[in-house]
Parts: structure tokens; sequence; C-alpha cells
């Protein structure tokens, strides 16, 4: 088991864990903007076992019905994240109508939110482990686990004040009002994951400021040859694809040609971790004019 599966093995446990809290909470309270925090932890264990399922399928190498590798399994868990982050949201607004409708005394307020607010700080923690790992080995499925724990988190701590202020005040049309708001940040968050998960199924391009490094390390490295273009480039989990023309003299010969090639393709690995390059070597009677301009 590599470290991006272990990592979302481990998410898996402790959204169990925090579950657990929050359904106690609500237990506690009876509050439904407390069960509108919990439902999104629902949705949390589900998506961190898909991102463990997509991990594991993920990291496996190519083979012959799938020779560019299994990377956009990952895409797959995070568009499985949003559908069901979609269907939570609606879950809570159901909710949150019954008790507009009824309102409801709340119970135990202050152990309950303490409860709450120890799974809120757990979430915190995780999530931020999960960003940062989730940069480190570009694994879209942890960084999309992190960033919805994060909404997580800001969902806890408006949810928090709010029942708090409900408790206190005694206006129990607070509660259902703020697991409305919570729904609603849910359901953005769920269209976000999807169209950004989306885009990665499409082949979609990274950064500009990406695509500019890799125009200046071939534009710097390929020194012999006259000029590249129809530059490419698309993302698939931790693997960037580039594929470019380069233009060399007629007259140079093909062991020279191919270790412009080799140059190239060392610097780009070494500043673009991950990359699957493919160049095309062509006579400069091809040449466009365009392009990246060898310096």
């Amino acid at each position: 088991m590599n470290r991006v599966s272990k990592i979302a093995l481990g998410s898996v446990f402790v959204g169990i864990a925090v579950l657990a809290l929050k359904f106690v909470a609500f237990w506690l309270t009876g509050s439904v903007a407390l069960y509108s925090d919990a439902m999104e932890s629902i949705v949390n264990v589900a998506s961190a076992f898909a991102a463990f399922i997509a991990a594991r399928y993920a990291s496996k190498p190519a083979d012959q019905n799938h020779p560019y590798g299994h990377h956009k399994a990952e895409y797959l868990a995070a568009v499985l994240e949003g559908v069901m982050i979609v269907l939570a949201a609606v879950a809570i607004f159901y909710q949150a109508w019954e008790a507009f409708r009824t309102p409801r005394f709340l119970d135990q307020p202050t152990l309950g939110l303490a409860v709450n607010g120890v799974a809120g700080l757990i979430n915190l923690v995780w999530a931020r482990y999960l960003i940062v790992s989730g940069k480190r080995f570009r694994s879209p499925a942890l960084d999309a686990d992190g960033r919805h724990l994060m909404t997580d988190v800001w969902s806890s701590v408006g949810v928090i004040g709010g029942v708090a202020i409900a408790a206190w005040t005694g206006w129990l049309i607070l509660d259902p009002l703020l697991a409305g708001v919570v729904a609603l940040n849910v359901l953005w968050s769920g269209w976000g994951l999807v169209r950004q998960s989306v885009g990665g199924l499409m082949d979609e391009a990274p950064e500009p400021h990406i695509r500019d490094h890799i125009r200046s390390i071939i534009s710097q490295r390929a020194e012999g040859a006259l000029e590249a273009h129809d530059l490419r480039t698309r993302r698939a989990a931790q693997k960037t694809f580039i594929d470019f023309h380069l233009v060399v003299p007629g007259s140079m010969t093909v062991a020279d040609s191919h270790e412009i090639c080799d140059r190239i393709e060392e610097a780009l690995r070494a500043e673009v971790p991950g990359s699957i390059i493919t160049i095309h070597v062509e006579p400069e009677e091809k040449a466009k004019h365009q392009g990246i301009v060898v310096v």
C-alpha cells in the first residue's frame, strides 16, 4: 500500500470518529443544525472510502488495457464525492424545513456544543494534513477530501455559534435557519468539486503558470534546435502529459536530435514531477515560425 492509499485509509477512520461525535452532539441537543453538521460527516466517511479505493486503483501500473495508467480513477472518486455532497444537502434542506414548521426545544446545549467542537477540531487538523499531502503527492482525491473537510470545519464553527445563540436567547427559529445555510454551503461545495473533477476527466490543461514554465524550460534546454511548436499539455492526477513538435536543422543526425530531446526531457522531469513527455522531431522545412523560440 503506497503513502497516498494509507492517508486515504486514515481519512476513513478519522471520518468515522468525527461522525460518531457529531451524532452524539445531535442526540444530546435535538438540534437540526447539529444534525446538518452530522449529515455532512456521513458524506465525509463515504467520500474518504471512495478516495481510498481510487488511490489504490490509481496507483496500479499501466497495463495492456490501460497503457497510460489508471490515474483518472481519482477524478471519478472526486465526482462521486461531489454527488454525495449534493444528496446530503437535499436531506439537510428537508430536515431544516420540518424544523422550521415545528420549532424544537434544545436539550443539553452546552454539552452537545462541546462535543461538536471537539469533532470540529479533529476535522481541522486532519483537513490541513490532507491538503498538504494532496499537494505533495499531487493527489486530486486527497486534496478534494481535505478541502471538503475545511468547508465542514467552517460550517461547524457557524453552527456552534448559531446554536449557542439559539439556546441562550430562546430564538428557536435560528436552528433550522442555520441548517439551511449549512445546506447551501454544502451544495456549493459539491458543485465546485464536481466541476473541478469533470475538468480533469476532460483532459483540462494545467494552470497557466505551469504551462509558461514548461515553455520556458523547452526554450532554454533545446539548444541546437530551431523551434518548438504545437505544444499540448494535460493533467491526470499525479501525471502531467506534455507533447510538442521540435524542429531541427535538416542536416542534423538522428543521434544529435535525440540528445537534444533527452536534455529537454531531463529538465522537464526535474521541474515538473510526474511528466510524461512525447517529442516529435521534424526537419527545418516543417518550421511554422511560431510557438516556442529556442534561446
